[in-house]
């Protein structure tokens, strides 16, 4: 039997205003052919489907499309809820997508046997897979007065202990000799992250160490973290890694779907997913930032998006707007600036460091503050007269405004 394991699909994912949605269909469009190229027979997909848990009637339509081109192919598919997704919403068209030979577990069930899939069917079973979704707090613990936040972890971590060790003894209860794989959507202890996970369960210390999955699992296929990795265990237990960047900070992670083939064993192999954009992060002062635009590479097939982080050693007004100008007038083929920062090394203090301790804010005139407050910046004549008296009409307005 043959297995695909990924996760963290994030549909309606937008980076920094920029929607990705072209990224989801390029991929889904390349997995339905490695689907067959390969013959697959089981898709996994360990959580966060979407990126919303209210995704928008885009996300979703583009979420039952992408459904419905695995139609085309003889594979099972199994989904899990993550922390981003809703589990009733998951859950809302579970029975028409049985149909369609896809299982949905969008949140814990009450009855076991309804996150237990016995592949390729009950009777003649050769694989079990427990289908665990993000298990939330209210699934694992009833909320005690009085108890302590490391209380609080402690029962959290016990209860995906048990939840993970009482499917598998559920399983071989059911079919005894038959291997067990896990699918699951939480943050083991080891785990790389990157910028855009977030609501890690409860903190660091909530992490999940591997072992306590306990020994009867043949494979763990984890979503949650995008970065593709291993993570220590005596069973093979990998983070599939999201397919496509979603943010700045993934951009060197080579993406990949895992392959396991149970007649080989369950060590997966690895099968990067093409790129179709870059992110590229773009740091510097003004000079060097300028230099970069120019020099960029060729362009890929969706339009590669740029993060730019200006650093100056001053504060220079003029060189803000230079940045903000060559950001407007920047116009490459197959390239975006979706983003900037600005920092300079030598902050500038604020308005209650500018006098002595000794001096009352209150007692000054706003002209005064205002003059203190730009004499270091870097400016000329013209700009420091021209800036002032937009400054005095405004203090005039608010004035009068007062009067009124």
């Amino acid at each position: 039997m043959k297995i695909l394991h990924t996760a963290d699909w994030h549909i309606g994912k937008k980076l920094h205003q920029f929607d990705l949605k072209e990224d989801v269909d390029l991929f889904v469009d390349w997995l339905v052919d490695l689907i067959q190229e390969k013959e697959i027979d089981v898709l996994l997909i360990s959580g966060d489907v979407f990126d919303l848990a209210n995704p928008s009637s885009e996300a979703r339509t583009q979420y039952y499309r992408s459904l419905i081109k695995f139609r085309q192919i003889d594979c099972k598919i199994i989904i899990t809820g993550g922390n981003h997704d809703s589990p009733n919403m998951l859950n809302a068209p579970k029975e028409l997508l049985n149909l369609l030979n896809i299982h949905v577990v969008g949140g814990m069930p009450e009855n076991m046997n309804e996150q237990i899939i016995a592949l390729p069917n009950n009777e003649n079973p050769e694989l079990m897979v427990a289908a665990i979704p993000f298990l939330r707090d209210a699934d694992l613990r009833k909320a005690n007065e009085g108890e302590t936040y490391e209380d609080r972890i402690k029962i959290h971590q016990k209860g995906i202990e048990n939840t993970y060790l009482s499917a598998a003894e559920y399983c071989l209860e059911k079919h005894p000799n038959i291997p067990i794989l896990a699918m699951g959507h939480l943050y083991t202890a080891g785990a790389t992250t990157s910028e855009s996970e977030r609501d890690i369960q409860m903190g660091n210390q909530a992490m999940f160490h591997a072992a306590r999955f306990g020994d009867k699992y043949e494979y763990i296929a984890l979503g949650h973290i995008h970065k593709p990795q291993r993570i220590n265990n005596n069973t093979p237990t990998f983070y599939s890694g999201a397919p496509y960047p979603l943010s700045f900070s993934e951009r060197n992670d080579e993406k990949r779907v895992l392959l396991i083939d149970t007649e080989e064993g369950f060590e997966p192999t690895s099968i990067p997913v093409p790129v179709n954009r870059k992110l590229i992060r773009i740091q510097g002062d003004l000079n060097e930032i300028s230099l970069k635009l120019q020099s960029l590479d060729a362009p890929y097939k969706l339009t590669s998006l740029i993060e730019i982080h200006m650093t100056e050693k001053e504060y220079s007004s003029e060189k803000v707007q230079a940045l903000e100008d060559l950001i407007n007038e920047f116009d490459q083929s197959g390239y975006e600036i979706i983003h900037r920062t600005i920092a300079f090394q030598n902050k500038i203090v604020g308005t209650s460091e500018l006098y002595d301790s000794s001096q009352n804010l209150s007692e000054l005139a706003p002209l005064d503050v205002f003059n203190k407050m730009i004499e270091n910046h870097e400016m000329t004549e013209e700009t420091r007269k021209e800036i002032t008296n937009a400054f005095q009409i405004i203090l005039e307005e608010v004035e009068q405004e007062q009067q009124d």
